[in-house]
């Protein structure tokens, strides 16, 4: 069966662009997995601990037939592939791979939920899903994500560093 999925991707270590583009390269290696779309890069605030350098983030948009574990099993690989450290919560990372939507579904695991429970909460998420899809609802609701980013606090810290286009190419 084929499923639906978004991921979203933020670096802040190292070169932030080359990090996402490998991030995205390794993606669309995986046999299971084939990538629809790929957002503007977005220059965004930190989160949570902010004594940090700045992020870029960036979300996808693919299809698979990966289940979700085994769709987040492939995105922590990737993550330590490129050097991911998990040593202080929201803090400094080289990649960082979260799965936001997969189908409408609603998953709730000890390893994973989804929808990604604080997408809602933060800008530098919904601003580039929104730039994919603004006609997405998340599961579970009626409204539409552009709903959800009209209200969401912290847009002015979610600025667009490079568009989809020069980013990179399906």
């Amino acid at each position: 069966m084929i499923h639906e999925a978004y991921l979203s991707l933020g670096t802040n270590m190292g070169n932030r662009e080359d990090q996402l583009k490998e991030a995205v390269r390794q993606l669309e290696e995986q046999k299971s997995l084939r990538l629809l779309a790929v957002s503007s890069i977005y220059e965004t605030d930190p989160v949570g601990f902010t004594d940090q350098p700045s992020f870029f983030n960036i979300v996808v948009k693919l299809k698979t037939s990966m289940t979700p574990d085994e769709l987040l099993a492939a995105c922590q690989e990737i993550e330590n592939k490129l050097g991911r450290e998990r040593i202080v919560r929201w803090g400094p990372r080289t990649i960082d791979l979260d799965i936001l939507l997969y189908n409408h579904d609603n998953i709730k695991s000890d390893s994973l939920i989804i929808p990604h429970p604080r997408m809602t909460e933060r800008a530098f998420v919904l601003i580039p899903l929104a730039e994919i899809d603004t006609a997405i609802t998340l599961p579970g609701t009626s409204l539409p994500l552009e709903q959800y980013v009209k209200n969401v606090q912290g847009k002015e810290g979610v600025k667009l560093w490079k568009t989809a286009d020069a980013f990179y190419r399906l």
